[in-house]
């Protein structure tokens, strides 16, 4: 297979793999979670105000009801932010930290007075709504796993960007691990999911793709 150029240039000698949904250039495509909807409606009764942790979960939205539109957003992140804009929703408030336990303490500070509706996964890796009174939640959809044949198993040595908990789960039902891999994680929650023969591994410096292949990119 002839190399990509932009790998030639870079002079990079592993293969790069985005186990994201999301493509990127500099990296071999191998979305391994799929992502299904949960529910045909959503009860925006007694709210005021929305809450979403992932661009994923304002796609899903606007799929199911266009009614979310009408409420400002508490939301997580840029790439969220930038998706709910172009989906039409109206920003409150974008916090930059990445994490639940984080978010909590700005939700306790900023918005205890709002009643806000959180559209959220099935699966989550930190309980905000527990943390919170004024906060009920909607699943709203589900990550499921991708099935790969053994043929496009990564190349020796390959770089390994895991964007979830789910995206590790995903690939271990796919593949073995392989000694000569080398593991990127977006974060503390998702490098915790790491099984402990993975000992090969860097965390991003910000829980952001972008940011992920920067750290894939300055491995030797």
């Amino acid at each position: 297979m002839e190399r990509p150029l932009w790998r030639w240039k870079k002079e990079v000698s592993r293969d790069i793999y985005l186990l994201s949904p999301t493509k990127r250039d500099e990296s071999v495509s191998m979305p391994i979670i799929e992502f299904k909807t949960t529910t045909k409606s959503i009860d925006f009764s007694g709210v005021d105000t929305l809450l979403f942790t992932s661009k994923q979960g304002v796609k899903v939205a606007n799929q199911i009801s266009k009614e979310w539109q009408k409420y400002p957003s508490i939301v997580i992140g840029d790439a969220t932010q930038r998706e709910l804009l172009k989906s039409g929703g109206k920003i409150l408030y974008t916090s930059k930290k990445f994490y639940g336990k984080d978010l909590v303490q700005e939700i306790k500070k900023r918005f205890f007075n709002k009643k806000i509706l959180y559209l959220r996964p099935e699966i989550i890796s930190f309980d905000i709504a527990s943390n919170l009174s004024n906060i009920k939640e909607a699943i709203i959809y589900k990550t499921s796993c991708k099935k790969y044949n053994l043929d496009k198993r990564p190349s020796k040595s390959a770089i390994i960007i895991f964007t979830s908990p789910s995206t590790i789960k995903c690939f271990l039902e796919n593949f073995s691990w392989d000694s000569s891999y080398i593991a990127v994680v977006i974060g503390e929650s998702t490098q915790k999911a790491l099984p402990k023969y993975i000992k090969n591994y860097y965390i991003s410096d910000k829980p952001m793709i972008e940011e992920c292949i920067k750290k894939a990119l300055e491995i030797e």
